[in-house]
């Protein structure tokens, strides 16, 4: 089956949808079967290219090669070596290594989709707010803030123009979302112009810490989530092998699909979507208990499409 072009297109000139990026939505345009050199690279390293550069450089054992491939225990154990501020330092030089070109699906979200809109990143990249940039367009950004223990309870919010990003409590932040776009960089984020407010949610200790935050409902800002209930989730470049993201999916089912009908008629469920290529059966049945609809597609030809879509 196809992905429905045109619902999603529909819905996204109507700001009825909620685009999630993922893993895979940096990979985009990437060359098959080159190799991410890290003494120059030419194109953003992969999760695993990452994991694979940290476990080298502070010697993890080499016992379960599994164990090299899983970036959250890898990067707690290079933490434990190096440090905590190595460890970002590192990431920084790493992410903020190239002049990396933002991807077709950056490019469309921010020149061809109307805005304003809410747009959920879990990289740590800039690729997105490049793009935007590029367009002329205004976002705010907001930041969970892994790296700032004083303000742990708080998210950054970088209001477009301002030096600086404030910190503010999840539910008390303000941002008129009729009017606004923002970016809201749910794990962290490398920020180009100063090593001061980087963040990111990379270590084992990170993930459980993030996840008690979304327990108790301060991880996430309560007006997101008001923003969600009535609005269609897309989630784009996502894999559910990590068990941090399958939780993470599980906590945002229960927004997923919740808008309310007119008085007197039944909650009717939102659709959601998911764009994967060649999903495990073991996925395909966690985002259909989840309400998500998965679509096995490349993610470059789901957007030709859907840039096809929204030009008529």
């Amino acid at each position: 089956m196809e992905p429905p072009y045109g619902v999603i297109s529909n819905l996204l000139r109507k700001r009825r949808v909620v685009p999630l990026l993922g893993a895979g939505a940096s990979m985009i345009g990437r060359p098959p079967g080159v190799a991410w050199d890290a003494n120059a690279p030419a194109f953003l390293p992969s999760g695993l290219d990452l994991s694979h550069l940290l476990a080298e450089e502070a010697g993890f054992p080499r016992g379960d090669e599994h164990d090299r491939d899983d970036l959250a225990k890898v990067a707690s154990y290079f933490t434990d070596v190096a440090g905590r501020r190595i460890l970002r330092d590192r990431l920084r030089e790493v992410l903020l290594a190239g002049t990396y070109r933002c991807g077709e699906l950056h490019e469309f979200l921010a020149s061809q989709v109307p805005g304003p809109l809410v747009i959920v990143v879990t990289n740590y990249d800039t690729l997105l707010e490049q793009a935007f940039q590029a367009a002329g367009k205004a976002y705010d950004l907001v930041i969970y803030p892994a790296d700032r223990k004083e303000i742990a309870n708080a998210v950054l919010w970088w209001e477009h123009g301002r030096e600086k990003p404030a910190a503010v409590s999840p539910n008390e932040l303000d941002i008129d979302l009729e009017r606004t776009t923002v970016i809201f960089k749910m794990h962290g984020t490398v920020v180009s112009q100063s090593n001061e407010w980087d963040n990111f949610v990379i270590t084992e200790e990170d993930y459980v810490e993030f996840l008690s935050r979304l327990t108790f409902n301060t991880a996430i800002p309560s007006i997101f989530f008001r923003y969600f209930r009535e609005r269609s989730f897309l989630f784009l470049g996502y894999g559910l092998r990590d068990w941090n993201l399958r939780v993470l999916l599980k906590n945002l089912s229960k927004h997923l699909g919740g808008g309310r009908q007119a008085e007197g008629e039944e909650d009717e469920v939102q659709p959601s979507w998911a764009i994967q290529r060649a999903p495990s059966p073991l996925e395909e049945r966690l985002w259909q208990r989840n309400h998500v609809n998965i679509f096995d597609c490349e993610l470059d030809d789901f957007v030709a499409r859907m840039r096809q879509r929204m030009k008529v």
